[in-house]
């Protein structure tokens, strides 16, 4: 029997969100494209990497913003995850190592690795950023900087648009952020028929106590396993 045809709510920022699209309409699912963050880069930032030996990027949208502002592709990169680690090979850089987990284990890979490193481990990335890499990191003896890079913002919808988009059999959320954007308007819009599909458990976590149909997220922090969580109890 084939399986059914759902309706999928895609909540991440673009220009994530279009590729994401693309595969849930490849699985035979309806994709509703309507981020509930924005990306904006920071102004006038200066880039040094005077003593920098590596960096470490925790999302896609931090190695785009990192590339459009430098040229610089020789330092070893270390990623979250397989989305970022294939945005970092694909702006260039050649040595990149993935930890496919969240921050916490991204800083538990690099500590592994901090005798390989003659420098600082820098962490281009947002505003607000999900975890605390640098941190995790100084506690691991590893020097770490911070350079803010862009900030992300919610999405106003009109109450016509979010009626809409919360009959849909299930939300992808990708980022502990949108699933902070998405309680918060669930709230104002309850949506007890629909699933949330998170990437992890820290990214499904500010849904926890948010009535829903039902709650998931994959063994591993990986798109194509978040997608397969679709066709599971629809």
């Amino acid at each position: 029997m084939a399986a059914r045809r759902q309706r999928i709510w895609i909540t991440r920022a673009q220009p994530g969100a279009d590729a994401t699209a693309e595969r849930v309409r490849a699985l035979g699912h309806e994709a509703l494209v309507a981020p509930l963050l924005a990306v904006k880069p920071v102004e006038n930032v200066a880039i040094d990497l005077n003593g920098v030996a590596a960096l470490a990027f925790t999302s896609a949208n931090g190695v785009r913003a990192f590339a459009d502002l430098s040229g610089d592709r020789s330092l070893k990169v270390f990623a979250v995850g397989s989305a970022t680690a294939q945005a970092a090979r694909a702006a260039g850089f050649r040595s990149v190592l993935s930890a496919d987990g969240d921050v916490d284990a991204l800083a538990e890979g690099i500590a592994l690795r901090r005798a390989e490193l003659r420098g600082a481990v820098l962490h281009p990335g947002a505003a607000e950023p999900a975890g605390d890499l640098a941190g995790a990191l100084e506690k691991h003896g590893v020097e770490a900087r911070r350079l803010v890079l862009y900030e992300t913002g919610p999405v106003q919808l009109s109450d016509a648009q979010a009626q809409s988009l919360v009959s849909a059999d299930a939300a992808l959320i990708h980022s502990p952020r949108a699933a902070q954007v998405l309680a918060k308007l669930l709230k104002a819009h309850p949506a007890p028929r629909m699933r949330a599909l998170g990437l992890s458990k820290a990214v499904i976590k500010p849904l926890q106590r948010t009535p829903l149909a039902g709650k998931a997220y994959p063994p591993f922090p990986l798109e194509a396993a978040l997608l397969n969580l679709i066709a599971r109890n629809p």
